[in-house]
């Protein structure tokens, strides 16, 4: 390579990394929630992958790590996302996760993506999410053009049972999307969890 490009080489995120107290018990809750698998794990971390890539999530364990109890009020990475191939995957998942204990700490429609959020036993934010125009060329220009995203970039929080219940009754996904962003289903959450 004789020449210097100026352009910005755009790589894609492949992975995270989390430093955990708790490694068995953080692979297990990845394993349930989202399908992950162990590719190699040893005392002191293991990588987890839920597609053909090698890892997708690296996990950090030592015996000098100590849990933050004030984690919530310091600043850092909010949440990691999930993203399933339709809203049926993700209303299927949340009822799965439901019958297993694994309650969301809040669940909104941000009118681009529905998007369900939990807790892993870190006290991490998780986002499962549904892109709602299932063309991120389309999300996209809605975040950018829409009038609504602009007036409030969060959206709606909702009751992810109701819009279970809405799809099982013959609502179509377009319906719970538009019945969940226009606040139809609208519950208020506890702020001392993560946003």
């Amino acid at each position: 390579m004789s020449e210097r490009n100026e352009a910005v080489i755009r790589p894609k995120l492949h992975h995270v990394n989390l430093k955990t107290t708790r490694l068995q018990e953080m692979i297990d809750w990845y394993g349930e929630v989202v399908g992950s698998q162990v590719t190699f794990q040893f005392p002191g971390g293991a990588w987890l992958t839920n597609d053909e890539a090698n890892h997708r999530i690296a996990l950090l364990h030592s015996p000098r790590l100590t849990d933050d109890p004030e984690k919530l009020a310091h600043a850092g990475i909010h949440h990691t996302a999930f993203e399933y191939d339709s809203v049926d995957d993700l209303l299927v998942t949340y009822e799965r996760l439901k019958e297993r204990g694994i309650e969301p700490h809040m669940s909104l429609n941000h009118g681009m993506t529905t998007s369900i959020y939990y807790v892993d036993p870190d006290g991490n934010s998780v986002e499962l999410q549904s892109d709602n125009f299932g063309d991120w060329r389309k999300s996209k220009e809605f975040m950018e053009a829409s009038p609504e995203f602009a007036d409030d970039p969060i959206g709606k929080s909702f009751d992810p049972q109701k819009m279970l219940d809405a799809r099982k009754a013959g609502a179509s996904e377009e319906e719970v999307h538009r019945r969940a962003y226009s606040g139809e289903w609208e519950v208020e959450y506890d702020l001392r969890m993560p946003l």
